[in-house]
């Protein structure tokens, strides 16, 4: 019995190193071609065009919207809000922000997600392909 215990914690073990491998690695090349900056002219066009991304820490929306940017959210022009429900930041305030996310473009808003594909028509910014 104590052969096959100490097999059975080898073997968990082993198991559970093949698995911690595996996430790591699905992590990472999920997230390589993001992290390269691919977005990162992009990111600069759209914040030199005036887009402006209203949004809340808390919000998962705001979150979806930031991933699709990956590290090159760096350079897009992000306005934190504060946490759902209140209290919001005097800049989003006076901007008269009531949703999340809010994108406001050339004194147009559009709430929810935007895809790249929307942002690149509405600041006649290119997306690379």
């Amino acid at each position: 019995d104590l052969i096959k215990q100490d097999v059975m914690k080898k073997s968990t073990k082993i198991i559970a190193a093949i698995v911690i491998l595996v996430l790591a690695v699905l992590f990472f090349t999920r997230n390589k071609e993001v992290e390269a900056g691919k977005y990162d002219e992009f990111a600069k066009c759209i914040t030199d065009a005036g887009a402006v991304f209203y949004g809340s820490f808390q919000c998962v929306h705001c979150n979806t919207q930031k991933e699709l940017f990956g590290n090159s959210i760096q350079y897009v022009n992000y306005v934190e809000c504060g946490p759902l429900g209140g209290p919001q930041t005097l800049t989003c305030q006076q901007a008269g922000i009531n949703s999340y996310p809010t994108w406001d473009v050339s004194g147009a808003r559009y709430s929810s997600v935007q895809q790249l594909a929307r942002l690149a028509e509405l600041t006649k910014c290119q997306l690379p392909q």
